[in-house]
């Protein structure tokens, strides 16, 4: 009993040392957005007398709203995208049979060790031949399904009973309302997981949007915010402000969906 509770004292004395790390980089960049240009390069950490300034200035002397929204746009629609598709081809990959589905399912998963930089050439190539440079639709076009999501759910579907399935298509149920009536409410942990994942990776996208964007108007929140940054310096107090109201959306995914991403991850680490 002693021994198991001296491991467990270690083990949350490990797990706090941890938190501090990753809490300690967030409350600096509060800390710095409530400070003055001048006490962001003084010793103390906390201001001595906060201010909102720095947040006036974002919202109204700059286009961060318009950042904001372009970035909500594109991680919502992506979002939506991934989470409908990829669970369509996950059931298709994992329920249906038919000729050379292990193929396909073999070459989605290949494209996983592609690194995105590579793919970033061909992409503007083919944006620039349909003429979606500088569009929503140019953002958004790589990140409306992803193989990630396709493996994730395919691996999912394979636990829905079949059963459930066949007797549905007995009762009459078409094919695409087995999907959606059936399979879909019981692999809802995972989907959740796979939207927390895309709507972060869409939120926080730099590469591509950087590459494709051409006008302010256009741009998306981590490429807005690098305009902070230029050859005479860096506004810190700007850039830690806008980075605070960036976060906001993150946050609030965290708190709505936190109970169904640690159910996903549980369910996952059972699946054998």
């Amino acid at each position: 009993m002693a021994a198991r509770r001296a491991g467990a004292a270690w083990s949350y004395l490990v797990l706090a040392s941890g938190s501090v790390v990753v809490v300690y980089p967030f409350l600096w960049m509060i800390a710095t957005a409530l400070k003055t240009p001048r006490e962001i390069f003084e010793l103390h950490f906390w201001p001595h007398a906060p201010t909102l300034a720095n947040f006036h200035d974002v919202l109204l002397h700059s286009q961060f709203p318009r950042w904001f929204g372009n970035s909500l746009l594109v991680a919502l629609v992506t979002t939506a995208s991934v989470a409908f598709f990829d669970s369509l081809t996950g059931y298709t990959l994992a329920k249906l049979r038919f000729p050379g589905r292990g193929v396909i399912f073999t070459v989605i998963l290949s494209t996983l060790m592609i690194p995105t930089e590579m793919l970033v050439i061909p992409w503007y190539t083919m944006s620039a031949w349909f003429g979606w440079i500088d569009t929503y639709w140019g953002i958004m076009f790589p990140g409306l399904m992803s193989a990630f999501g396709v493996f994730l759910m395919r691996q999912f579907m394979t636990g829905v009973p079949d059963e459930l399935l066949d007797a549905g298509r007995i009762d009459g149920v078409s094919e695409f309302g087995l999907f959606t009536r059936i399979a879909l409410p019981l692999v809802r942990p995972a989907l959740a997981a796979l939207c927390i994942f895309t709507f972060l990776g869409n939120w926080n996208a730099f590469l591509w949007p950087l590459v494709v964007v051409q006008t302010s108007d256009m741009r998306t929140l981590p490429v807005g915010i690098a305009l902070f940054s230029g050859e005479a310096g860096s506004a810190w107090h700007l850039i830690m402000a806008a980075s605070a109201l960036g976060a906001l959306p993150v946050l609030a995914v965290f708190v709505l969906l936190q109970r169904q991403i640690i159910e996903g991850i549980v369910l996952s680490g059972l699946r054998s």
